[in-house]
């Protein structure tokens, strides 16, 4: 295929190539399991930062909230929460000291916006979730 090239390279080459054709032979539905809120790592609200409490408490009020985002529909392209129908889940910034953009903390919440069914946490922009319990 590559008769110039040295073998760890076409080790490399062939590693990747594999794979790139499962991650495209796969089924959108099927790229990354949901994962249910009982199999989600808990946080206390707490142990929340407090931007992250107060936020919290904006969320249980019905705001107001600082950036013009909070409160709109979070998509879940993640897949790490749980699936449920587009417009179910939102999202709400959590104030990063320091920073002059919103920064990668958010809370998601699931169901009606003041009584949320589930809430969760995440300090590095979906990347991981944890459901807030009291």
């Amino acid at each position: 295929m590559f008769p110039n090239a040295h073998p760890i390279t076409r080790r490399h080459l062939i590693a990747l190539l594999i794979g790139a054709a499962s991650v495209l032979c796969t089924p959108l539905g099927y790229a990354r399991q949901s994962t249910e809120p009982s199999n989600l790592q808990a946080i206390r609200v707490a142990e929340l930062p407090v931007q992250g409490r107060a936020t919290y408490l904006l969320i249980q009020q019905g705001g107001p909230f600082p950036f013009d985002k909070d409160g709109t529909v979070f998509g879940n392209r993640e897949r790490i929460l749980p699936s449920q129908q587009r417009g179910y889940y939102r999202e709400y910034t959590v104030k990063t000291v320091g920073v002059r953009h919103r920064g990668a903390q958010r809370i998601v919440c699931g169901g009606r916006p003041r009584t949320p069914d589930a809430c969760f946490y995440t300090s590095d922009h979906y990347a991981s979730f944890r459901q807030i319990v009291e």
